[in-house]
């Protein structure tokens, strides 16, 4: 190849990975843009507090379940034709919410807001397909990074939006955003060669949607409705016996929906546990530190900021990732993914173990924060790479959908850990506001967390289980 011949490859490669990371970003968004506004849905729909909650869990549902099924069609049916579908449906739910601003609209178009989740792993398995390894691998590290620059934008954003606008406002911003991407994406993204020649599992999708649906319901809003409820009781057994029929009927078909003697494999096991705990994190990092920024002083650590100054804190960390992926891109060229993941997730575990250590003040909450951002940029980086390596190149975007789908389960059992700390440790005297021992509590069990994925990721799997 010439070396005009070899720029304009450079040249598309990186066009295309920009196009797609910044799709990544745009999807990420959608879970925080609305989590500041939650306060008022109520008054502007006119529903309970308790119905505006549906607004984030429907989101939440739809994006779990989602992501391994739209990643598995993209493997079947053409993954850039399923990309443009994904970003379709986030257009196409952000408009419907804008236009019709109802409790039912909303709930559609957050419903479809939800399949963006499948963008970042089909993306991903475009990056692996149409860039050479190395750049590859410096695309996956910006993706994982816009990833999470968008989850921590969306806190601020959400307040200049809703200042500007009000509610609908966020919803036609996301309308504009995702008709661009897709646009972009149209001109720009060439669609994959590899094919899955199979057909799609119907069956085996509706049970997953089942016992996912009735698991998150347990785990988003098992709290709400109380442990011993009829609801949460009937919800976790519905969980239960349709995942064991789910298991069977998947070992059992011959083109499943979920392969699980792949996902099953040591080597690909040990990913997804090890994804899990180093997930907790980065949604423990932003949760816990909008719940330290936003406590009145008188909790003996909060900083008394309001909604939008509180979401600012998180400014530093999303700067960081993005700032170091090119570092964890070539640290995955050079030490490789699982040595990365491993470094990622102990740097977490640092940040965590300063923030149980240190005062509680703008600067240290901001430095910790630094800290964890970094971690999460390699460990993030490592995880859609290790995945690729595993899995065969058939597969890449339905195995990276089940590592997504993990990463959806781990941010879901996080929300509901923190409901739990906020009822078994409150603050005596502010409602809402965790006890400084419930604080330094979930610091330290997340530290525990981040330390297990990084002890999981360095075990050596014997060549025999391999």
């Amino acid at each position: 190849m010439s070396d005009r011949a070899g720029a304009a490859q450079n040249g598309r490669s990186r066009l295309i990975i920009g196009v797609l990371a910044a799709s990544a970003m745009a999807s990420s968004l959608q879970f925080t843009l609305t989590v500041p506004a939650l306060p008022e849905f109520p008054s502007v729909l006119g529903i309970t507090a308790s119905d505006a909650t549906w607004i984030i869990v429907i989101t939440l549902l739809t994006g779990t379940i989602g992501t391994p099924v739209v990643s598995r069609m993209a493997d079947i049916y053409g993954r850039r034709r399923m990309l443009l579908v994904s970003i379709g449906l986030l257009c196409v739910g952000s408009i419907i919410a804008a236009a019709g601003m109802t409790f039912t609209t909303v709930l559609i178009g957050r419903a479809l807001q939800g399949f963006a989740s499948a963008i970042v792993p089909i993306g991903i398995s475009l990056i692996r397909s149409q860039v050479e390894r190395k750049q590859a691998n410096m695309g996956i590290a910006l993706m994982s990074a816009t990833v999470g620059l968008g989850s921590a934008l969306g806190l601020p954003l959400s307040g200049v939006l809703l200042a500007w606008g009000g509610l609908p406002l966020i919803f036609w911003g996301s309308a504009v955003a995702s008709a661009l991407f897709f646009c972009a994406i149209l001109v720009v993204v060439p669609e994959a060669p590899e094919r899955l020649n199979r057909r799609f599992d119907v069956i085996g999708a509706i049970l997953l949607a089942v016992w996912l649906t009735a698991l998150l319901l347990v785990v988003s809003k098992g709290t709400e409705w109380g442990v011993r409820s009829a609801e949460t009781i009937l919800a976790a057994a519905v969980t239960l016996a349709v995942f064991g029929i789910w298991i069977l009927f998947s070992l059992r078909s011959r083109h499943p929906l979920i392969d699980l003697r792949l996902a099953t494999r040591p080597r690909m096991m040990r990913i997804n546990l090890a994804t899990f705990f180093a997930a907790l994190g980065m949604f423990a990092n932003h949760l816990l530190t909008v719940q330290e920024a936003r406590a009145p002083i008188s909790t003996g650590y909060g900083l008394g900021l309001p909604a939008i100054t509180a979401g600012l804190v998180l400014l530093p960390f999303a700067i960081t990732m993005v700032a170091l992926s090119p570092v964890s891109g070539r640290a995955l060229n050079q030490i490789g993914p699982r040595a990365t993941l491993v470094g990622g997730a102990l740097i977490m575990t640092a940040g965590f173990l300063f923030r149980v250590l240190a005062p509680h003040q703008l600067g240290t909450v901001v430095i910790g924060a630094v800290v964890i951002g970094a971690g999460t940029s390699f460990a993030f980086a490592a995880m859609p790479a290790l995945v690729t390596e595993a899995a065969p190149l058939t597969e890449v975007a339905s195995a990276n959908g089940v590592n997504g789908l993990i990463r959806s389960l781990s941010g879901a059992i996080c929300g509901a850990a923190l409901a739990f700390l906020l009822g078994s440790f409150p603050d005596a005297n502010v409602n809402g506001a965790l006890s400084q021992q419930g604080l330094t509590t979930a610091f330290a069990v997340v530290a525990a967390s981040c330390l297990l994925g990084a002890l999981i990721a360095a075990a050596p799997i014997p060549r025999r289980y391999r």
